[in-house]
């Protein structure tokens, strides 16, 4: 039984924290391809793609933790406790910020799936509550981790932190606001050369 145990608890925690390192990533990856500078080093569609990918590895994960965590025999999480936000009887605030997150993130993947059908601007609000997720996925480890404590911990949720608030207000600050684009040369001859 105790081997079972060690197994299934190892896996739920390490799950969890692969899944939340990925949406890091993905969250990471949405708000420097949001900027407006150019990315020399790196192609624009190869970054879009890991972005991409890393959002949909990252549900993955999410589904492995909450699965993992319904057939883990310590936690005795029942289904509804699993999917009803704030229901658990093991820190229910935090656990249910932890569900409220993926729930979200679920109903983000069917907007992106169907993004093409959306008005863009439409898309790109909903898109922002990624960040949202994102908040509430930080919660959820500090607050239900059962690892909360240790160092290694805290030091990965600090870097992560640091890392999306930096890139966030690099992304939303008023200096980089769209700015209007000057018109190509040959359009502005062509302007000059009819009056």
């Amino acid at each position: 039984m105790l081997a079972s145990f060690t197994i299934d608890w190892y896996a739920a925690r390490a799950a969890g924290l692969v899944a939340y390192l990925l949406l890091s990533s993905s969250v990471a990856l949405g708000l420097l391809l949001a900027g407006k500078e150019r990315l020399d080093r790196w192609p624009r569609f190869a970054l879009e793609d890991v972005h991409r990918f890393a959002g949909v590895l990252a549900g993955t994960f999410i589904a492995i933790h909450l699965l993992l965590l319904g057939i883990d025999s310590q936690a005795q999480l029942g289904l509804g406790e699993l999917i009803v936000p704030f229901a658990a009887h093991y820190r229910p605030f935090w656990t249910g910020l932890g569900i409220v997150a993926a729930e979200v993130l679920v109903a983000l993947a069917f907007t992106n799936h169907y993004r093409k059908r959306l008005p863009h601007l439409v898309w790109r609000r909903l898109h922002y509550l990624n960040l949202a997720v994102w908040v509430a996925a930080t919660g959820h480890g500090l607050g239900a981790g059962t690892d909360s404590g240790s160092g290694w911990f805290l030091v990965l949720y600090a870097v992560a932190t640091g890392t999306i608030v930096a890139l966030g207000l690099r992304r939303f600050s008023p200096s980089r606001r769209r700015t209007p684009r000057p018109r190509p040369k040959e359009t502005l001859s062509l302007e000059s050369g009819k009056s």
